[in-house]
């Protein structure tokens, strides 16, 4: 799967099960990725840190054709043993010819797979094999760029008009080509802005095909996925449907699953793949921790319902709130709910029996966002799917969703026939407004922002908004500030709306909400939310900013 961590404690209680690796037979204490086991035609991307990377594989499974991501550190027999079609570099911003950039070995070349360079890695290309050279370019590259296309006979500009708009990022360029080389385009300032060697089905693009500023990028990825490399159309949600239902099905045998429904779209497909593989072997809980928005407990219970599923409710309000007394750092208020999420569902198994799987709807940006998956680099938040766990839990886990983006989950549901308003409904934490809650968690300021949310929710679905927005929420701030209501002063509490447009949550703008919206918005919440006095609207993008503030 794609940079799955090693969850498996020395006692194996915390087994990690995606539809993929079924029956596999784990890694070793340490491991930071494991590659599944193959099932059909797929493309591998190693990344050597581009904030590009998800996008390629994000383009690629567009085309139904299965892709994985993995750190360019990948050794080659893991490499050979997964056996691509075709292997994409992807960015990065070091430059090839620094101390320490990061590398591949000349023998990687020797595998006999079709590989394409994505501007670091058309330059690590040129840099490792034998008489390319890469130097820093006099100007940087960066934005549209112009790009004319020199050899019209070459299959990955096949299709493609002789000069079309190319998206450049880049301070280095490719001053000789490796032997063996042609080049097949050019800008005006990247004399050699694509190259191939066609006999070993080796290819190189200065420019970016995964980014839609790119001109027919779509066009270009597919030369290379189906017509270099061959292959099928096979990652369907139709197949992947099929798919972890017969694993989850070998995985869990005769025992059964404990399922955290939140109402969320995640845990909502989750709840219905599961259901259809194990049937009353799933035992799906709601734990209404008191962290919920507005009337979602009852939403909850009328969904699964209407699902066909046997809904265990526990109200467990109380001992989250007491677990969060005195919490104000985002880290430790996820740790504080996950470790709560254990114990409930633990004293709830007195009641219900013994379940030896905990299934979670863990998503691939879940993952990323969690892990450090380039050496050094940060961590930015920690998942409460993801790190947010104890790490001695009595469950081994089950993550069929783990490799999946969420407009993958919002397809897998329709298939399965989920209803629109589930698959429709903006994502939500898994922490809940704990974390939509700059400070403490208590329950007066809970009752604030649930009232502000529902106002700020249900406006923009009146404006007919609300299905062009990706995440649309409220945060309550830990300032306070003079207002006059009355002809009296006051001095209350601030909130900040939160709008932004995505389609998978790696990357994010701020949704441009009508003047008139907002104003309508911000009247009703000040009016009648008693304690906020001031309203402000977040216009930060994804990155720099999260979408969440914490």
């Amino acid at each position: 799967m794609i940079y799955t961590r090693n969850t498996k404690t020395e006692n194996e209680t915390n087994r990690v099960v995606s539809p993929h690796q079924a029956g596999d037979g784990g890694s070793s204490p340490g491991e930071s990725n494991r590659l599944m086991q193959k099932q059909q035609d797929a493309i591998l991307i190693l990344d050597f840190g581009s904030q590009y990377t998800q996008l390629i594989a994000r383009r690629i499974r567009e085309q139904d054709v299965y892709c994985e991501i993995h750190p360019y550190t990948l050794p080659l027999d893991r490499i050979a043993a997964f056996a691509p079609k075709g292997i994409i570099l992807s960015g990065g911003p070091a430059s090839v010819y620094e101390t320490d950039a990061p590398k591949i070995a000349p023998t990687f070349f020797t595998l006999g797979i079709p590989v394409l360079g994505i501007c670091y890695g058309m330059q690590l290309i040129a840099h490792t094999l034998e008489g390319g050279k890469v130097h820093p370019a006099t100007e940087r590259e960066y934005g549209h760029a112009s790009l004319q296309i020199d050899d019209i006979d070459e299959p990955l500009l096949a299709g493609l008009p002789p000069r079309f708009s190319a998206w450049m990022s880049h301070g280095d360029r490719i001053d000789r080509l490796p032997v063996g080389f042609h080049a097949m385009a050019h800008t005006l300032n990247s004399p050699i802005a694509a190259m191939a060697d066609s006999e070993r089905a080796f290819y190189g693009l200065q420019f970016h095909p995964e980014v839609e500023h790119t001109q027919d990028a779509d066009r270009i990825l597919r030369n290379f996925t189906r017509d270099i490399c061959g292959c099928r159309d096979t990652w369907t949600m139709q197949a992947f449907i099929a798919r972890a239902v017969e694993q989850i099905q070998n995985t869990v045998g005769d025992e059964r699953v404990l399922c955290a429904v939140s109402g969320g779209i995640d845990s909502m497909v989750l709840a219905k793949l599961l259901h259809q593989a194990i049937g009353d072997a799933l035992v799906p809980v709601f734990v209404d921790n008191g962290l919920l928005r507005k009337n979602e407990p009852q939403q909850i219970r009328a969904t699964c319902q209407e699902l066909g599923m046997h809904l265990v409710f526990v109200d467990a309000a109380e001992p989250f709130l007491n677990a969060l007394t005195d919490v104000v750092d985002p880290e430790q208020k996820r740790k504080v709910i996950g470790a709560q999420f254990i114990e409930t569902f633990k004293a709830k198994l007195r009641d219900i029996g013994h379940c030896r799987f905990l299934a979670q709807g863990t998503l691939y940006p879940d993952v990323i966002e969690s892990v450090s998956v380039k050496g050094p680099s940060a961590t930015i938040k920690t998942h409460h799917n993801v790190g947010g766990l104890p790490p001695n839990m009595p469950f081994e886990l089950i993550e069929p969703f783990r490799e999946l983006f969420k407009d993958e989950v919002r397809a897998v549901g329709a298939e399965l026939n989920v209803p629109p308003h589930v698959l429709g409904r903006h994502p939500f934490p898994g922490p809940g407004l704990a974390v939509r809650i700059l400070g403490e968690v208590t329950r007066e300021r809970l009752d604030v922002l649930r009232l502000a949310d529902a106002i700020f929710i249900s406006e923009i679905k009146a404006a007919g908004l609300y299905d062009d927005i990706w995440q649309a929420l409220a945060v309550l701030l830990p300032v306070q500030s003079v207002g006059v209501m009355g002809d009296e002063r006051t001095y209350e509490n601030a909130v900040a709306l939160r709008a932004v447009t995505s389609s998978d949550a790696m990357t994010a703008d701020w949704a441009r909400l009508p003047d008139e919206v907002l104003a309508k918005i911000s009247n009703r919440i000040i009016n009648e939310v008693q304690g906020i006095n001031r309203v402000v609207y977040d216009i930060s993008s994804k990155p720099p900013s999260t979408i969440e503030w914490e």
